[in-house]
């Protein structure tokens, strides 16, 4: 998995943002792709 596939998945609402959240806390993006990805700050639970 990749940002842009991410990314890609997200605009087409294949993902939503806690599936977008759950890659940041694996390690597979950043708080800041995250952010470029949703338009949202990221924020752990």
């Amino acid at each position: 998995m990749t940002y842009e596939v991410i990314k890609k998945n997200f605009d087409k609402k294949l993902w939503n943002e806690k599936m977008v959240a759950v890659a940041v806390r694996k390690g597979v993006i950043t708080a800041e792709q995250y952010k470029q990805i949703t338009g949202k700050d990221y924020t752990a639970l």
